[in-house]
């Protein structure tokens, strides 16, 4: 491996584990947003209301990760990217 290619490293795994983050968040969340949909259709509101709740607390914390680390680690890895070739 090059330099260049080790320096890139560290951020490449950090893409990656937020990225798996984000991903099993999202799955977490629309799963649990069925869930309180099929609740619901099958008479119980209440409980469809707190899983309605908690997959959008899910699917919340995956938007936030997203904005707060997954994108800024894609445009500092695409600048070293670009600065490196």
């Amino acid at each position: 491996m090059t330099a260049a290619a080790l320096e890139l490293l560290p951020l490449v795994l950090e893409l990656s584990a937020f990225g798996l983050g984000v991903l099993g968040l999202s799955l977490i969340g629309a799963y649990v947003e069925r869930f309180a949909i099929v609740t619901v259709q099958h008479g119980q509101p209440l409980l469809g209301l707190w899983a309605a709740v908690m997959g959008f607390v899910a699917l919340y914390f995956a938007y936030s990760l997203t904005v707060d680390r997954v994108v800024p680690a894609l445009s500092e890895l695409t600048d070293r990217q670009t600065t490196t070739e």
